[in-house]
């Protein structure tokens, strides 16, 4: 069996780029604030006062990843929990002085990280990089509740049980 070029494969092309990205954003944004910590700031920077729910659908979070993101940005005093006054049920997040801080000054940051990340292609190269990942990864929010079809292996002898929503996040 000859190897496969791996060059050719999106997915591992997308895996490389998530870690030169981690890299990145470790050594020029933050060692604190993750990436997905700060995609719900500013998620609430541009919405405030949105719900656990739908800060996740703004962000791309799964239920339980942005409970985990909130519940840590709410022990840094980052963000605040307030009772939905039209339904007591729900609680509705802001950010606080300090939440708000922390959104300027990464902000400031990854634009700085976005242009070393981006450095390789001249500007028309990297909007068009950008509307491309944009359409896939927009595309793939469909395969987070994936149909079966999804999910079998076409080989009968991969079995690995691996389903297409398999991501792994750093929350």
């Amino acid at each position: 069996m000859a190897a496969v070029d791996l060059t050719t494969h999106p997915g591992h092309l997308a895996r490389r780029l998530q870690q030169a990205h981690h890299l990145l954003w470790n050594t020029m944004v933050s060692e604190e604030t993750t990436s997905p910590q700060f995609a719900v700031l500013n998620a609430l920077v541009a919405e405030p006062g949105l719900d656990q729910r739908t800060v996740g659908e703004r962000v791309g979070l799964d239920r339980s990843t942005v409970a985990e993101v909130i519940g840590r940005l709410i022990r840094r005093g980052l963000l605040d929990k307030v009772r939905d006054p039209g339904d007591g049920r729900r609680f509705l997040l802001r950010l606080t002085g300090d939440g708000e801080r922390t959104h300027r000054r990464l902000t400031v940051r990854t634009a700085r990280m976005n242009q070393v990340l981006l450095a390789p292609l001249d500007p028309g190269e990297q909007a068009v990089f950008i509307d491309l990942i944009r359409r896939v990864a927009d595309a793939a929010e469909g395969l987070r509740d994936p149909a079966p079809s999804l999910t079998t292996p076409a080989d009968p002898a991969d079995r690995s049980g691996q389903s297409a929503s398999a991501y792994t996040t750093h929350t």
